[in-house]
């Protein structure tokens, strides 16, 4: 199994954006000293849910601060972007970062409307500007002579992109997946994928159908373990010396974290008079600290990850730094986490994908 850090970092006071970046760039430094497999970037606008709030721009700044660890978007809300644009902003940093990209596709959450509505965009056009983006990206890389596009939100007439991409045909792409018909189509294609959180229950069952998928499409042992073996799925996780002081630290910030990012949600929500999820349903894994936090001393936590090891999932997102936890506190989760409770996993060695 494969770790990573997803860089989720919160600012709750503009006055401490500039503060909160620098922290970030210092945990960055700091997973590429461990010897974590990636980091992974996230895209929300407006609500200081995620100080850097360009990841594109991010990913440029990590990729000339690094030389070894990978660089993954978790995801690109293609909606919000200009497809050619992206196309060469990512193929630029391909070249920075010597092939060390995953370029993770989706279109965004549609919950926080108020993102699409600062760019000017219908939240309900979301998935098909995405799907018609994706398309036109792959193409723009992968064409050699350039192209022409007319789609429902695009007319193009594009040159030959420069430049063209470090890695060939294109950088590793994958799709974010969110319901069991996703994973399925996915399956079907004998993609990866990234998985939002989950208990280890669905996690395992997701998991299963997308081998099921792929087995019935035809597709052989080698490429689904390959592809497995570059698939995802997201927990939050806190590290500390005892489990008292795990959970003193780790369950307040993610309650905490939880509550700041429904909180403007909410309100805009509210002021305009919508109405988002469906009333009496239960709460979703990403929001019950039952499943999507892992929280513990390292013998705990190295238990907790044995079971999300059992899933099958080939690799796991961890976002370490919780709602208003110090950096500190992070840095010292990381250590034990990588120093700890890595050296205590008895895991299967999962195939990676060919080209990456």
């Amino acid at each position: 199994m494969r770790f990573s850090n997803f860089l989720f970092p919160e600012s709750r006071d503009q006055a401490r954006d500039g503060e909160v970046l620098d922290e970030v760039l210092a945990e960055v430094q700091l997973c590429e000293a461990l010897g974590m497999e990636a980091l992974w970037l996230s895209e929300h606008h407006f609500d200081g849910n995620c100080a850097y709030v360009d990841p594109v721009a991010f990913a440029a700044v990590i990729a000339a601060a690094t030389r070894r660890i990978r660089i993954g978007f978790a995801v690109a809300q293609m909606s919000l972007h200009h497809p050619i644009r992206l196309a060469e902003q990512l193929s630029l940093i391909d070249h920075v970062s010597k092939g060390r990209l995953i370029v993770g596709l989706g279109r965004g959450t549609n919950y926080n409307i108020y993102e699409y509505q600062g760019y000017g965009i219908d939240h309900e056009e979301s998935q098909a500007r995405f799907e018609e983006a994706a398309a036109i990206l792959l193409r723009a890389w992968t064409s050699e002579n350039g192209f022409s596009h007319r789609g429902r939100f695009w007319d193009l007439k594009v040159p030959v992109l420069r430049p063209r991409p470090y890695t060939r045909p294109h950088p590793f792409t994958i799709r974010a997946t969110a319901s069991e018909a996703s994973i399925t189509a996915l399956g079907r294609q004998g993609e990866p994928f990234l998985m939002n959180v989950q208990s280890n229950e669905t996690t395992r069952h997701r998991i299963a159908l997308w081998r099921q998928a792929a087995r019935e499409a035809g597709i052989g042992e080698a490429a689904i373990a390959a592809a497995l073996g570059e698939s995802w799925v997201w927990r939050n996780v806190f590290v500390a010396e005892t489990d008292v002081e795990a959970e003193r630290i780790g369950l307040p910030a993610f309650t905490a974290m939880q509550e700041h990012r429904a909180a403007m949600r909410n309100r805009v929500l509210a002021e305009q008079g919508l109405i988002m999820g469906h009333a009496g349903a239960p709460p979703p894994a990403r929001i019950d600290p039952r499943h999507a936090l892992i929280c513990g001393s390292p013998a705990t936590v190295a238990e907790q990850m044995q079971a999300v090891a059992a899933t099958g999932a080939g690799g796991v997102i961890l976002a370490f730094r919780m709602g208003p936890m110090s950096y500190a506190q992070v840095e010292s989760s990381l250590t034990l986490f990588m120093e700890q409770v890595v050296p205590q996993l008895h895991l299967p060695k999962i195939a990676a994908a060919a080209g990456t």
